[in-house]
Order: C-alpha cells, then structure tokens, then sequence
C-alpha cells in the first residue's frame, strides 16, 4: 500500500504543473519581497526628531511665534499624519475582498473514469452587492472630513495656547519691570526715613513699614523671576524647543477693540468650530450608517473556477479522452436568513443617527455657553484697562507727587507716601494684568468663532488661525 502511495507521487511530480500552480510563484515571490522591504524600512524608520535648538533672540512678534509652532508643534505633526491615514483607508475599504485559492492533493487519489485525480485546485472571488462598497466608502470619506476637522482644531488649538503663553509672559515681564522700578524707588524712600528718624521727623513705625514694603517688593520679585521660567517652558514645549532654551524680548501686543456683538459670534461659531462641524459629520454618518445597514442586509456574490489534475489509469483499455484535467466555473450566493439580526443592524443604526443629531445639539449649547462667559470677560477685561489706563494709573502717578510734595513740606506723614506708592504700583500691575486677560480671553473668543473679531467679522480675511497644508 505504501509502495503505491510513493508511485502515485513519484508519477504526479513528474506530471507537467498546470498554469494555475505556476501563476501562483510569481505572486508569493512579489509578496515575499514586499514583506521583506516593509520590514526593512520599519527597521531604518525611527522615533521623530526631538526639537531643534532653534534661536529665539531679538524682538518677537507673535505672528513669528505662531509661525513656528505650526512648522515644529508636535502635536499638529501628529493630527497631519492621522489624517493621512485616514484618507489612505478609504481605497482600502471600497476595494473588493482578496480571492481565495484552495489546493487539495490527495495522498490516495480519487479514481474517476478518466483516471486518479491526483490535486485539484479553485480559486473564488467574492462580489459585495452593487452599492455596498461605494457607502462603505461614504463612511470613510466621513472619517477623513472628521480627521481633517481634528487637524483643523490642533492647528487652532496650538496657536491659542502659543497666544495665550505669549501674553502670560508679556505680563511677567511687564510686571517685573514694573516691581523692579517700585524696588528701586522704595529703596530710596526707605533710606530717607531712616535718614528723617535719626533726625526725630519720622516714627519707628514709619521705617519698618517701608522696610517690609520693600521685603515684599523683593518677594515680588523672586516669584516673577520663577514665573517667568515656568512660562518660557510652556513657550518652549509648544514650539518642541528644550525647556530652558531662551526666549528673546516679546513686542507689545496691539490690543484692538472688540467690534463683534455676541449674537454674531455665536453664528460664527457654529460655521467654524470643528465641534459642532464633526457633530455635524456624525449626523451624516447617522445617514450613511442607515443605508449601509440595509446594504448588509442584502446577498453577496461568489464566482470561481475548479480544477482538477487526473492522472493516467493504470486499466488496459484506456478511454479515448484518459487523462485529461477537468475544469469547472463557479457561482455562488449568500443568504441574508437571519431576519432578526439584520434588523437589528437598521435599528442599531438609526439608534446612532439619533445620537448624533443629540451630540450636535449638546456642542451647540456647550460652545454658546461658553461664548457668552467669554464674551463678559473680554469686555469686561477692555474696560477695566481703559480705566486704568485713562484714569486709574495716572491719578495715582499725580497723587504719590503730591504726597511726596507734602512730605517735604511737612503737611503729610511718610506712611501717606509709602501708601501712596504702594497704590501706584498696584494699579500698574493691575493695568498689565488687565491687558493681558483682555488678549488672552480676545483670543479664546476669536478661537470660538473661527475669524477675526477686532475688525468686521463679516469681511474678515480667513479664520484666526492658520490653514493646514
């Protein structure tokens, strides 16, 4: 028996191979030499580059640092190259399955009329229902807008923080400038009561209050300094730069007026902010989601061929045709039974698209609510530096040289000038700081609606942010 089994293969091996075997080395050798380059080049590819140690000296305009983020941020790199692959998967999804190729030898071969079927081989190809592929595909493309939206927001998101990080560290430098001429100024009323108890025309109270006033100065300043180093770092690791590299001079911010009710900013929001235009994609997946459900629900299509190798048999009066391969055309359909789960496919479907629609009123709610809370604090921020600046800082400026004047003159204690210097000094932070908020929560509402609010937003050129490559 095992003797014949070895005769059978000896004689199949010596058999010319059909063309259909020899179709098959050229498609294992390709695949064979793409698996290998793949794993080659996952091996040469490596992690991303670290920052470069890129040079920030000099005045620095925020446009120049905005520039910068957007050709160095990691995080819009990350958003680009998802939305790549996104868009890569939509051939992927609306090509048609891989065929199938099924060889089967037969150890003891099965005897026909026209001789021992020694293999036989078929090769299937699988045909979704005309339609399916294409929706499969509409989902995809709804991906991609979403991945692009995404890129959109990291973009806009980047350029915020980097506007935000620009006035945070304008203020602490403002403000330390600020301490620093107060310190110096202090210093030198401290000496002059020193000078005036020796001479019995200030009390011991008088000097110990401008001594703590200029310890608390010098606290002021410690934690500015530190401040500032924080916010250098939050600078640098928007820009991918190192932690401690330095960061040059920062222009002063031209702090245009608000010019946009907010009735207005709301109906820009909802047409640029890439929230409530994802929801807005969901609902139209909810669409697609529906149709390709119904879809699934329908046959698909199988057509193959056969083949079978027959040997020659071993009688002594051979047929006419001995010998001879047979081959075969295939066809083939599923059958979509199951009634229940495939209305529980549409159900499931029509269940997400209601979500959707839910999702996009809830964004819309969330992002008005939080335009209005900006709203109030941009404009009230513009007041209180109009205040300031008008009013506040320079009646403070004349009324620490009046009680300077009266000091000299003897109409007014030194603890009326120390407190008179003290309210200057606040009233200056308090006027950088307001600064500060105002380009800060001008920036947040300008995120929100997309364009430009300290001009007319109905001709505003482009978004506030940077269009993606």
């Amino acid at each position: 028996m095992t003797h014949r089994i070895f005769q059978r293969v000896v004689k199949a091996l010596k058999k010319p191979i059909p063309w259909l075997v020899w179709g098959l080395f050229p498609a294992v050798l390709s695949g064979t030499v793409l698996c290998l380059t793949a794993a080659a080049n996952a091996e040469d590819s490596g992690p991303p580059p670290s920052g470069e140690k890129r040079s920030l000296t000099g005045t620095l305009r925020l446009a120049d640092l905005i520039d910068d983020a957007y050709a160095h941020n990691p995080s819009i790199q990350q958003a680009r190259e998802a939305w790549k692959a996104t868009v890569e998967d939509y051939r992927v999804t609306t090509g048609y399955p891989d065929p199938q190729l099924m060889v089967t030898w037969f150890p003891e071969p099965i005897e026909t009329r026209l001789g021992p079927q020694d293999w036989n081989a078929q090769l299937s190809q699988m045909i979704p229902f005309p339609g399916k592929l294409s929706k499969a595909g509409e989902l995809v493309a709804a991906d991609a807008r979403i991945a692009r939206l995404k890129l959109d927001m990291a973009v806009k998101e980047t350029i915020l923080a980097v506007q935000e990080s620009y006035y945070e560290l304008w203020y602490i430098r403002q403000a330390r400038t600020v301490t620093g001429q107060n310190a110096s100024l202090l210093d030198h009323l401290r000496k002059i009561s020193e000078t005036a108890h020796a001479d019995n025309r200030v009390t011991l109270t008088d000097v110990v209050k401008a001594q703590s006033q200029s310890g608390q100065l010098q606290y002021d300043a410690l934690l500015l300094e530190e401040l500032e180093q924080t916010e250098i770092t939050r600078l640098n690791g928007l820009l991918n730069r190192s932690p401690e590299a330095a960061v040059g001079e920062l222009e002063t911010p031209t702090l245009a007026p608000l010019a946009a009710d907010v009735d207005t900013i709301y109906g820009l929001a909802e047409a640029n902010q890439e929230d409530i235009l994802m929801a807005q994609v969901g609902v139209d997946k909810g669409d697609t989601k529906v149709s390709l459900a119904r879809f699934q629900n329908l046959p698909e299509f199988r057509v193959g061929l056969f083949y079978a190798g027959i040997g020659e048999p071993d009688v002594a009066m051979q047929p006419e045709d001995a010998g001879r391969d047979a081959i075969g055309l295939q066809a083939g359909i599923s059958i979509p039974l199951w009634f229940g789960r495939n209305n529980s496919r549409v159900d499931k479907a029509m269940a997400e698209k209601s979500m959707a629609r839910a999702e996009k009123v809830v964004r819309i709610n969330a992002v008005r609510t939080r335009i209005r809370t900006l709203y109030f604090k941009a404009r009230n921020a513009q007041r209180i530096v109009s205040l300031y600046e008008t009013d506040l800082v320079p009646q403070a400026a004349r009324s620490m040289e009046i009680a300077e004047v009266w000091y000299r003159e003897g109409e007014s204690s030194f603890t009326d000038f120390i407190e008179t210097q003290s309210v200057w000094y606040n009233f200056q932070l308090a006027l950088a700081r307001a600064k500060a908020d105002y380009g800060i929560n001008l920036a947040r509402l300008e995120r929100m609606a997309g364009k430009r609010l300290t001009g007319d937003p109905a001709v505003s050129a482009g978004p506030a942010g940077k269009e993606p490559q």
